[in-house]
């Protein structure tokens, strides 16, 4: 008869193995839309619907997710946002085409991730427990086409954002928006305020920090947008220092693994575990909290997919979000 330390690590052994199955097999492909409210506009006007995407690592042949996102155009939001790390195989730009095609008919903004410059390779999922889970590669990782991807996007009417500002006219009202390059791969350079594209006038805050609206020309912009793919702090503050509304950010697949009560083990870059999804504030609480007048709204996706290399999630199934903006 087995002892009962044999049978604690035969069921610990057990236990291990089935959630490894259903990480595998049934949450990483159980994809689910969120749903929230910021309250982030001037007043007047209609609110406006923004899509999240983020983080897809499509591979070929993952034909549930490709008619999973397609579906999502069924929701007729009025702007798209891809924060970056669209695919995972040299191969895949038909299937990722065919997945974002009905969105590309709606305005949109993107900004690029590590994995959408090149092709993933196997590493031990280990490193993602390190403080630093980026590597070293003795040879050139193999460069996937995303300069005709962001051609493709580009000429559908999407605005690159790579370290660069522009201004989208959305429902009636004018956004201005900044985006940089990945910061993982520390290729973000914040774009200078004062450019040709930057319509805004300077951020005015008060002692508190607290961004006066009054003093912000209403007529040029309702809103100013920070998108960026890795929410490094050093990208979050200055984007919280250009006066950003709210921003848009997705690469820490929300933890990927999560302990029910606990939440997220790492975030893959220096954002504390607390914020590694959903809604909240930067760099301090919600700006609709008591203690939250000098934030700004932050959005981090948990995204839609895995790396190919660590195909599971447990306790954070994969996700896009849309959001609904409206009056303060």
């Amino acid at each position: 008869m087995a002892s009962p330390v044999t049978r604690a690590l035969g069921a610990a052994a057990l236990a291990g193995a089935g959630a490894l199955a259903w990480g595998t097999l049934v949450e990483s492909r159980w994809y689910t839309l969120r749903e929230v409210t910021v309250p982030v506009l001037p007043p007047g006007g209609d609110p406006l619907r923004v899509l999240h995407l983020s983080d897809l690592h499509l591979t070929p042949g993952q034909h549930r997710k490709v008619d999973w996102v397609r579906d999502l155009a069924s929701l007729r939001p009025d702007l798209v946002v891809d924060t970056g790390d669209n695919w995972a195989h040299v191969e895949a730009m038909p299937a990722l085409l065919h997945a974002l095609e009905p969105h590309l008919a709606t305005p949109g903004a993107f900004v690029w991730g590590s994995n959408d410059f090149f092709a993933p390779t196997p590493k031990n999922p280990a490193r993602y427990l390190l403080p630093d889970a980026r590597v070293t590669r003795d040879e050139p990782p193999r460069e996937l086409p995303w300069r005709e991807l962001g051609r493709r996007f580009t000429s559908a009417g999407w605005v690159d954002l790579t370290n660069r500002r522009d201004v989208v006219e959305v429902a009636g009202r004018r956004i201005s928006l900044v985006g940089t390059d990945d910061a993982h791969l520390d290729r973000d350079r914040f774009p200078a305020a004062g450019g040709p594209d930057d319509v805004r006038p300077a951020p005015v805050r008060d002692d508190a920090g607290v961004l006066r609206r009054d003093e912000r020309s209403a007529p040029e912009v309702d809103l100013h947008l920070g998108v960026t793919h890795a929410p490094y702090r050093r990208v979050l503050d200055a984007m919280h220092a250009d006066g950003a509304d709210l921003v848009l950010a997705g690469h820490t697949h929300g933890g990927q693994l999560a302990v029910p009560g606990y939440g997220a083990l790492v975030t893959n870059c220096d954002l504390d575990r607390g914020r590694a999804k959903g809604l909240h504030g930067w760099p301090g609480a919600r700006p609709d909290a008591l203690d939250g007048s000098g934030s700004t709204w932050l959005h981090v996706s948990g995204g839609l997919g895995t790396s190919p290399y660590a195909p599971v999630r447990f306790a954070c199934r994969p996700e896009a979000t849309l959001l609904t903006l409206v009056a303060v």
